[in-house]
């Protein structure tokens, strides 16, 4: 008797795609790009796809979905930060230097990269500490040694360490927020459309408008930083 037909294999996804076979970190970095030039509103398992030149199936290898592209981001943003520091000559003098060098490494990681910031606020409050991705997880321990060789104990460094997250992404979602009305005006009261304002009920803010288009820049966040560190070592 003939032995029966074996069943055909189901066809698997090819993921060779224009910048040939796909890993894990070319497909964040790609995510990352596209996110970077579009907005996150364009981020998708198939317009990702379509970048890379593979079938949106093919990515399920290397993200489970659409949220697990989201936290992908916010992981490729850490693993750039620790790119970074690692480039930098490892000068710094004290941990207070140390925490100013992952601080401004950090801002200017957000800066280039101003459409996926809002991740690193929205991604942590829906992903438990255990689950971020390790990079996350490594900045984190990163600024606790530091903080420890600070002489704080257990208790101190940890509320510093929330203090120090909080003054950081505060920081930086003050910097990208949008301020301009109008970037083709010259007039900076057009410009900043001061002219929707009721003066009447606003007159501190229409004042201070153009100051705080302004970009308090790397000087403001260290400024911001020290001032939280004296609290907490005085």
């Amino acid at each position: 008797m003939a032995n029966p037909k074996k069943p055909t294999p189901a066809r698997r996804a090819s993921d060779r795609g224009r910048y040939g076979r796909l890993s894990r970190e070319r497909v964040l970095a790609s995510a990352l790009e596209l996110v970077d030039r579009e907005g996150l509103s364009a981020l998708s398992m198939r317009r990702l796809g379509g970048e890379l030149g593979v079938e949106a199936m093919a990515l399920y290898r290397y993200a489970a979905g659409k949220e697990a592209l989201l936290d992908g981001l916010v992981e490729a943003l850490y693993l750039e930060l620790a790119e970074r520091l690692a480039a930098l000559p490892d000068d710094a003098a004290d941990w207070r230097a140390g925490l100013h060098r992952v601080a401004r490494a950090s801002y200017e990681v957000c800066l280039a990269h101003p459409h996926a910031v809002p991740l690193l606020a929205t991604r942590m409050l829906a992903v438990p500490l255990a689950r971020r991705p390790l990079a996350v997880l490594k900045d984190h321990e990163r600024v606790l040694g530091l903080l420890r060789e600070a002489g704080l104990d257990e208790a101190r460094s940890t509320a510093a360490l929330r203090a120090y997250t909080a003054w950081l992404l505060g920081y930086v979602s003050v910097e990208l927020r949008a301020m301009v009305d109008n970037p083709e005006e010259t007039d900076p009261a057009f410009r900043l459309g001061l002219h929707r304002m009721p003066s009447q009920e606003l007159p501190r803010l229409r004042e201070a408008a153009p100051a705080l288009a302004e970009r308090g820049g790397p000087e403001g966040l260290a400024a911001g930083l020290d001032a939280l560190l004296d609290r907490f070592t005085a």
